[in-house]
């Protein structure tokens, strides 16, 4: 069995069935997807192909997700939890995880469809990137430069990356004028505002405000 990018077959105390609950949620938002069940040969195949497998009781037999449907779920990481008679899957979904067409067999598929998933959830990743860097100041780290030019120089590149993101976006809106195409000047628009994104979080962490300041700011406007 191999691997997938580092990841190991965990030790698990399957049940008298040979079984084991799995739990998968979105590495996007930690949502919840689905819950099945794998025995030993799911969970190796899982870490063999990169693709999340189950066994199916219904039909006793290996199920790989999305085998017909093509609405795979990709692992990302696995783990089980204090027992180690259950486990944690973490997966990027291809389509809906659900039968229903739903991304979640949790939503009801009486309800009007979720807006799309944004993966707005990947900043805490960077977040924590950046505060890591704020705490130990590591030779060679861009981010660690930028803090060490203390305020002035971080919040120098905002007002440069928010010019980039006036001129990015002011160019796409021509090329929508003109009826050119716009793959270019999209792209464009979307890098210099990641930058943007970066570097304001880059100030924040120099005057030691967390995010979360920030949303519940956004959520009390929003309320």
């Amino acid at each position: 069995m191999t691997a997938l990018r580092g990841l190991e077959a965990p030790e698990v105390h399957y049940g008298p069935d040979g079984l084991v609950p799995a739990v998968v949620q979105d590495v996007t938002d930690a949502r919840v997807l689905m819950v099945a069940w794998m025995d030993a040969e799911a969970l190796a195949a899982t870490l063999e192909t990169g693709d999340i497998h189950f066994h199916s009781r219904s039909r006793g037999r290996l199920w790989r997700k999305g085998e017909t449907s093509g609405n795979v779920l990709q692992l990302r990481a696995i783990a089980t939890d204090c027992d180690r008679d259950a486990l944690l899957v973490t997966a990027e979904p291809h389509g809906p995880t659900c039968h229903r067409g739903t991304r979640s067999c949790f939503d009801d598929d009486r309800a009007p469809p979720r807006a799309p998933n944004q993966q707005l959830a990947w900043l805490e990743e960077l977040w924590a990137t950046i505060a890591s860097r704020a705490a130990t100041r590591p030779s060679g780290s861009y981010t660690a430069a930028l803090l060490g030019g203390g305020v002035d120089g971080v919040a120098r590149k905002v007002t440069e990356e928010a010019t980039e993101v006036l001129i990015a976006a002011k160019d796409d809106a021509a090329a929508e004028a003109g009826g050119h195409d716009r793959e270019s000047t999209r792209a464009a628009l979307a890098s210099e505002t990641a930058d943007l994104v970066y570097h304001a979080l880059v100030v924040l962490a120099e005057r030691g405000i967390d995010p979360s300041q920030v949303i519940a700011v956004l959520r009390a406007r929003h309320a």
